[in-house]
């Protein structure tokens, strides 16, 4: 979000962003990218600044308006960073493993269905103590249906938790309870070996109990967001600029060196690489916006241009309430008529991998994918049949939709041409503003929409959960399939992870097989940075962590 990505991202995004597992907002060619098969992030590391070093101010560019800076709400990777930067879960990624954070430590029963994790001695930024009725209450309210989170299924793994988010169960019945201030006990409804990384996500973070009650817009506004991480937030002029400064309730703040981070709000990635160039900023492109297109190549001979591959994957999204995408052969003749690795040779340009399939490679369930890339054959015959099911003789009015940005335009102007060539059709493209664009799509006004996914931890059940529940929080497709759900949850249960990877791999292959979604292409990561600017990690989910970052 990882997430949505705008890019986007969680959660892509992937540019708009990715979303958590972040679709994203600003991710395209070079998205957030949210490899991992152990998640080798990047981290950017030397020896710790001498006294004498510049000020220790980072500049950087969020592409977009973060939607909200309340971890609760966020599905995204550009509320993503600001929420990482200011908050600290009962874990933290670091080099990705998760390590303690906001917990001291913790036990886990023989079972593995009870975690009990103390909690340490630190306070919000306002100054109160962070409590473990702190993150009691964050959690029942992501859980509460009256909250609507869009990501209260990551919490699906406690006891009891699903049932109360639909409504079957009292929130008092979720297994997540605070023993006194500093004790938080955890039950799970199965085992599950990705937990601790997983609590290292925004959707786990505590919230401050007595602030949230005083005021429920308090993460709106700079004046009254409280948070328990390396920052807090000192300045949000909406649709301008973000500042963060070092918080000095922080319980590890000796590790923190920065004493400020500044955010621009530039939407044009032209003007965004202009202003790195000019001095102006310290860092452009992914994680948290993206370089444009048509300078990567001469970026990336000079090698000035930094890239990793993400598991995140950028794909289409059918409306398959609305004709014709109600029709699964019509879904799969766009998918396949698509040309993945021209886009990329063409387009992309940044190590991108054609996408057939929905998991990305570090975590893959099918090496070889489900589909033909650019199967014209194949497409032209599906589409003639599908609108014979349907019982027409032309298509009607086609729109695909993209929120604002010069790599999501170029990647949906190609992609209509050559539906034009090699179907016949001609397709509508419109674009909106990020936030305006994740609530259409969450509210089924589109037909195809793009959006990219980065994982928010690395399991293939985060890339295929998001399409289990019809009105689940980030399917927009709207398609929902009981031999899908079936295998999800035979999934939760199956302890031998041979077995368990093939009854994901036969769950996408269902996913595939009725093709809700277009995969397009595997994320990768392109910047630049100043070469003053160490520290910074990046993780292989794309995650962004400004915690040990410094200017040397």
């Amino acid at each position: 979000m990882k997430k949505s990505v705008f890019a986007v991202v969680s959660s892509l995004a992937v540019l708009g962003t990715a979303l958590a597992g972040c679709s994203g907002g600003q991710q395209t060619a070079t998205p957030p990218a949210q490899q991992p098969a152990g998640n080798t992030g990047t981290t950017t590391e030397t020896p710790a600044p001498a006294a004498e070093a510049k000020p220790q101010v980072l500049r950087f560019n969020l592409h977009s308006e973060p939607p909200t800076a309340d971890p609760g709400l966020a599905e995204d990777t550009t509320s993503g960073a600001i929420i990482l930067a200011t908050f600290d879960g009962l874990t933290r990624i670091v080099k990705d493993k998760p390590e303690v954070a906001a917990a001291e430590s913790y036990t886990v029963s023989d079972d593995l269905l009870t975690y009990t994790f103390k909690i340490r001695d630190h306070k919000w930024s306002n100054g109160d103590p962070v409590t473990a009725h702190d993150f009691e209450f964050a959690w029942k309210r992501v859980l509460d249906p009256k909250t609507a989170s869009n990501y209260a299924y990551q919490l699906y793994y406690l006891k009891n938790a699903e049932k109360a988010n639909k409504g079957e169960a009292k929130l008092d019945e979720v297994g997540v309870k605070a023993l006194d201030d500093k004790t938080l006990e955890v039950k799970l409804e199965n085992p599950t070996p990705f937990f601790l990384e997983l609590l290292a996500f925004r959707t786990y973070f505590p919230i401050n109990q007595k602030v949230h009650e005083a005021n429920e817009k308090w993460a709106a506004e700079a004046a009254t967001h409280v948070g328990n991480g390396p920052f807090k937030m000192e300045l949000w002029e909406h649709k301008s600029k973000i500042t963060l400064v070092k918080n000095e309730n922080y319980w590890d703040k000796d590790s923190v060196k920065l004493e400020k981070i500044e955010f621009s709000m530039v939407e044009d990635e032209n003007t965004e690489l202009s202003m790195f160039e000019n001095g102006e900023l310290d860092w452009a492109g992914a994680p948290t916006s993206a370089l444009p297109t048509d300078a990567i190549p001469a970026l990336k001979d000079s090698g000035k241009m930094t890239t990793q591959p993400i598991a995140g994957t950028y794909w289409y999204k059918f409306n398959t309430e609305k004709a014709p995408f109600n029709n699964v052969k019509i879904r799969k003749a766009f998918t396949y008529s698509i040309d993945r690795v021209s886009l990329i040779d063409n387009i992309l340009q940044a190590g991108q991998l054609p996408a057939t399939g929905a998991v990305p490679p570090s975590m893959a369930l099918n090496k070889d994918g489900y589909f033909k890339d650019n199967d014209l054959e194949t497409a032209k015959k599906l589409l003639e049949e599908g609108m014979q099911e349907l019982g027409i003789t032309s298509l009607p009015p086609i729109t695909l939709s993209y929120n604002t940005s010069e790599g999501h335009k170029k990647i949906a102007e190609a992609i209509q041409d050559q539906w034009k060539k090699n179907l016949g059709v001609e397709v509508k493209l419109e674009n909106k503003e990020w936030k305006v664009y994740l609530e259409d799509m969450h509210e089924g006004n589109f037909q195809i929409g793009r959006m990219g996914w980065l994982g928010d931890f690395n399991d293939p059940i985060n890339f295929l959960e998001l399409y289990k529940d019809k009105y689940g929080g980030n399917n927009d497709t709207r398609w929902e399939h009981p031999k899908f759900k079936e295998l999800l949850n035979q999934s939760a249960l199956e302890m031998d992870m041979d077995k368990r990877k093939k009854i994901l791999a036969d769950a996408e292959q269902v996913l595939m097989d009725e093709m809700p979604i277009a995969p397009i292409y595997f994320y990768t990561q392109s910047w630049v940075q100043n070469e003053s600017v160490k520290g910074v990690q990046i993780t292989g989910l794309g995650d962004v962590d400004w915690k040990w970052a410094y200017v040397e």
